[in-house]
C-alpha cells in the first residue's frame, strides 16, 4: 500500500497540493548531456513495447532493468519516485464520500497532534471541524481520567459531553476547541496547588458534648458520614457543612471505623459490635456481635466484609442483604490487636500492634506471607494492585510489594505515631499524632533512584490535635483529629493569590 509522508506534511504545515513533485537530479543538469539520436529511437521503441505489455510483465521488466542499475542510479530512481508514493488520504478520503473514515483515522490523535493536523491545510481542518474531534478527544479523556471526570462535573461542562440531558443543546466545534486548552489550565494549576499547599480550608466543628475526637469519616460529593468518640454517627452536607440528619445512635462506646455505599453505613465501635444501618432513613437495622473487644477497622465489597478487632482476630462475612450477613471464616495469627485490613478478590491484607502485616487468600482465607520491617506496631495501611502502604508507631511509613514480600522504600518525616494514610497513582498522605498531614510523591517514591529529602511535597499543619483518619482525591483532602473538627483541604477552590498569603484560619503550612 501507498503510504504518505505524514509527520513531513504536518510539520512543515503545508499541504499535498502545495508540494512540488519535481524530480530530484542528484548531480548538476547543465552537465546532463543532449540523448543520441540513436538512444532516442530505442526508447521509444522500448516504451511502445512496454505500453503493450500488460501489468504484470511491467513491473518483471522494470525489475529487470533496476537490478542491472548500480546503486548511484537508484538512488536517482528513489529520488524520483518518492514524491510520486506520497498520498494525502485525509483530503482524497471525502472526495470518495469517505468523510466518516477520514474523521475516525484523525480522532487517533492526541491534543498535540491534533493541534498539527488543524494546520496541516484547509481540507485536514475542515474533517476536524465537522467531525467534532476535540469534543472526542475531551471526551475520551473524560471516560479514561478520573482527574478529567471530576473537573468535567465540578465546573459543569460535562453536560456538553456525549448525550446531552434533555434541554440541553451541543455546542459548535468552536467552543471545545477552546475549552480544551482552559481544561488543561486547570489541570495544570491544580497539581500546582498540590505541590504548593495552596488551598481554600472548611471547617466543620463537630460539638461533641461528652468525648471529642472524630474517628471516622467517609465522604461523597453530598455529604461527609463520620463515626464519633462520642458514640454516634453524624452526617453532614457539604453544601452547609450542617448536620443534615438525625444524628445515629445505638452504639455504646466510639465509633472507630465505617463504610457506606448507596444502601447501608456499617460501623464498628469500642462496644465490641458491628452495626449496619440504612443509609436513607437511618435507621438501624442489623447488629453483628462476634468480636469480643473493640472492632477497630472493617471494609467490605461485591458481598464481602472483613472486620478485625482489638481481640487479635480477623473476621470475613459473607453480605446477602443488609439483615442478612452471616460469619464465613475467622483469621487468627496475629499476635496483638489487628488495627486495619484491607482487601480485593485476590488477597485479605491486616496490619496490627505485633509489628507485621499478614497476607491472606481472599478466596480460600488460607494465610500466606508476613510483611515484616516496621519496628513498632502498625496502626494503618492501604492496599492496591501490588502495593501496600503502612504507617506505624515508629513514625515511619513504608511501601511492600506484596507479590514477594519486599520493602520498596521508607519515608521518614512524622514526628510520632502514623495514624492513617491513603494513596492513588500520583501520591502519598498521610496523618499522624502530631498533627499533621504530609503528602508525598508516589512516583518518586518507587523509583529507586530519587532521593529520600525529595519525596515530601508538603506539611499541612491546621489541626490542634491528632489526626485519626483522612480521604483524599484529585481535588481534595477530607481529614478528622482528636480536635472534634473535621476539615475540608480544597486544592481546586481557591485563588492563585492565596499561595503568597497565610492560609485561612490562621494555620500555617510548613515545607
Amino acid at each position: 500500500m501507498m503510504k504518505m509522508d505524514t509527520d513531513k506534511i504536518m510539520d512543515d504545515g503545508i499541504s499535498n497540493s502545495q508540494v512540488s513533485y519535481t524530480t530530484q537530479i542528484l548531480y548538476d543538469p547543465a552537465r546532463k548531456k543532449e540523448p543520441s539520436p540513436t538512444f532516442q529511437t530505442e526508447r521509444d521503441t522500448c516504451l511502445s513495447y512496454f505500453s503493450k505489455w500488460n501489468e504484470a510483465n511491467q513491473v518483471d521488466f522494470v525489475e529487470q532493468l533496476l537490478s542491472r542499475m548500480c546503486h548511484y542510479q537508484h538512488g536517482h530512481i528513489n529520488a524520483y519516485l518518492k514524491p510520486m508514493l506520497q498520498r494525502d488520504f485525509i483530503t482524497l478520503l471525502p472526495t470518495k464520500g469517505l468523510d466518516h473514515v477520514a474523521e475516525n483515522i484523525l480522532s487517533y490523535l492526541d491534543a498535540k497532534s491534533l493541534c498539527r493536523a488543524e494546520r496541516v491545510c484547509k481540507e485536514w481542518s475542515r474533517v476536524i471541524s465537522e467531525g467534532m474531534l476535540w469534543k472526542k478527544l475531551i471526551e475520551r479523556n473524560v471516560r479514561t481520567d478520573s482527574l478529567w471526570r471530576g473537573l468535567a462535573e465540578r465546573k459543569g461542562w460535562i453536560k456538553y459531553l456525549f448525550i446531552p440531558r434533555p434541554g440541553v443543546t451541543l455546542r459548535q466545534h468552536k467552543f471545545y476547541r477552546e475549552l480544551f486548552p482552559k481544561i488543561m489550565k486547570d489541570i495544570e494549576a491544580i497539581e500546582n496547588n498540590w505541590r504548593t499547599g495552596n488551598h481554600n480550608l472548611q471547617r466543620i466543628n463537630c460539638r461533641s458534648e461528652n468525648s471529642k475526637g472524630v474517628y471516622c469519616l467517609q465522604y461523597d460529593d453530598d455529604k461527609i458520614v463520620s463515626g464519633l468518640r462520642d458514640n454516634t454517627i453524624k452526617i453532614w452536607s457539604r453544601s452547609t457543612l450542617q448536620c443534615c440528619m438525625q444524628i445515629l445512635t445505638g452504639h455504646t462506646g466510639s465509633v472507630l471505623c465505617l463504610q457506606y455505599d448507596d444502601k447501608v453505613i456499617i460501623s464498628g465501635s469500642s462496644d465490641s459490635t458491628v452495626r449496619v444501618w440504612d443509609v436513607n432513613t437511618g435507621e438501624m437495622v442489623n447488629t453483628l456481635i462476634h468480636h469480643c473487644e473493640a472492632v477497630l477497622h472493617l471494609r467490605f465489597n461485591n458481598g464481602m466484609m472483613v472486620t478485625c478487632s482489638k481481640d487479635r482476630s480477623i473476621a470475613v462475612w459473607d453480605m446477602v442483604s443488609p439483615t442478612e450477613i452471616g460469619l464465613r471464616r475467622v483469621l487468627v495469627g496475629h499476635r496483638a490487636a489487628v488495627n486495619v485490613v484491607d482487601f480485593d478478590e485476590k488477597y485479605i491484607v491486616s496490619a496490627s500492634g505485633d509489628r507485621t502485616i499478614k497476607v491472606w487468600n481472599s478466596t480460600n482465607c488460607e494465610f500466606l506471607r508476613t510483611l515484616n520491617g516496621h519496628k513498632r506496631g502498625i496502626a494503618c495501611l492501604q492496599y492496591r494492585d501490588r502495593l501496600v502502604v503502612s504507617g506505624s508507631s515508629d513514625n515511619s511509613i513504608r511501601l511492600w510489594d506484596i507479590e514477594c514480600g519486599t520493602c520498596l522504600r521508607i519515608l521518614e518525616g512524622h514526628e510520632e505515631l502514623v495514624r492513617c494514610i491513603r494513596f492513588d497513582s500520583k501520591r502519598i498522605v498521610s496523618g499522624a499524632y502530631d498533627g499533621k498531614i504530609k503528602v508525598w510523591d508516589l512516583q518518586a517514591a518507587l523509583d529507586i533512584r530519587a532521593q529520600t529529602n525529595t519525596l515530601c511535597l508538603k506539611t499541612l499543619v491546621e489541626h490542634t490535635g491528632r489526626v485519626f483518619r483522612l480521604q483524599f482525591d484529585e481535588f481534595q483532602i477530607v481529614s478528622s483529629s482528636h480536635d472534634d473538627t473535621i476539615l475540608i483541604w480544597d486544592f481546586l477552590n481557591c485563588s492563585p493569590q492565596e499561595e503568597t498569603t497565610a492560609p485561612s484560619s490562621g494555620g500555617s503550612i510548613v515545607p
